[in-house]
């Protein structure tokens, strides 16, 4: 607030962050937390104070001529040595804690060569972009979470917040270079989406139905719908993949994640491109 105050005359836009700053959290169940220190996570205001706040650090970096990156509050320093790494944490440390009463994260912060460090989901390896494991392991459990079929949501919603989530998700982490792992996690989503839609039609009865309708011939059918094998296993079988082809899954709203970053890297209209072909190399 000391800060603000030297830029901000205005002591109603002073008085209307304060309240901001004091407002507290409302938790899940209901109850209020009051913030007596710092922002509430995820509050709009947080990364507008958060540069603020950090601001000096940047010019004391610009001032020692460091190369760095910088995000809210997460930054990297590019140095050319492990022991140059060493020295500048050490400072910086000091820097931050002494000069701005910040509290520094040990266990998140360390100096390290450049493909072991992460920077907003991504890393630096043999000179390529790729997401990290941490990324990808979030993408998949967030996957999960939304096909799940005991959230009880209707179909067509769990299509729109599928699309809009992995839509969204590559919008950001497929600046990755790594191709290799798209074509897998985009079986891995379909397949997730079928097994959501037999676990849906659940009754014997029902799989026969459906499957019918969308083509298999009853002769076929029969056998797979007294089958008592696992979701995931119905899910990637043949009789299962005709049914829901891709063609149908994508008319249904499921994305396509090798169309979408293939567009992303080499444009949307390139006749001659077949993304099967690609060989692309690349750690993710």
């Amino acid at each position: 607030m000391k800060l603000l105050a030297g830029r901000i005359s205005d002591p109603r836009v002073l008085r209307l962050i304060g309240a901001y700053l004091r407002a507290g959290v409302k938790l899940p169940e209901g109850r209020v937390e009051a913030t007596t220190q710092g922002v509430p996570q995820g509050g709009p205001l947080s990364p507008l104070l958060a540069n603020i706040m950090l601001d000096p650090l940047d010019k004391e970096l610009e001032r020692r001529r460091l190369r760095f990156a910088r995000y809210a509050d997460d930054f990297l320093v590019l140095v050319k040595s492990l022991r140059a790494a060493q020295r500048v944490m050490q400072s910086i440390g000091r820097f931050v804690e002494g000069r701005l009463k910040l509290v520094v994260n040990r266990q998140k912060s360390r100096a390290a060569s450049l493909s072991q460090c992460a920077f907003l989901g991504f890393q630096i390896v043999r000179g390529r972009i790729v997401w990290t494991e941490k990324a990808l392991q979030r993408f998949k459990q967030r996957i999960q979470e939304i096909t799940s079929r005991s959230r009880g949501v209707a179909t067509f919603c769990m299509l729109r917040e599928l699309r809009r989530y992995v839509v969204g998700w590559l919008n950001y982490f497929g600046l990755s270079q790594a191709y290799r792992v798209i074509p897998e996690l985009d079986q891995w989503v379909r397949r997730r989406v079928r097994m959501y839609y037999w676990k849906q039609w659940k009754r014997a009865r029902t799989r026969r139905r459906q499957l019918i309708r969308l083509g298999i011939h009853p002769a076929e059918v029969f056998k797979a719908t007294r089958s008592h094998r696992a979701y995931w296993f119905m899910a990637g079988t043949s009789i299962v993949q005709r049914a829901l082809d891709n063609a149908s899954l994508a008319e249904r709203g499921v994305p396509n994640l090798k169309q979408q970053w293939v567009a992303m890297h080499y444009g949307k209209v390139n006749p001659r491109f077949n993304p099967s072909a690609v060989n692309l190399t690349g750690t993710a």
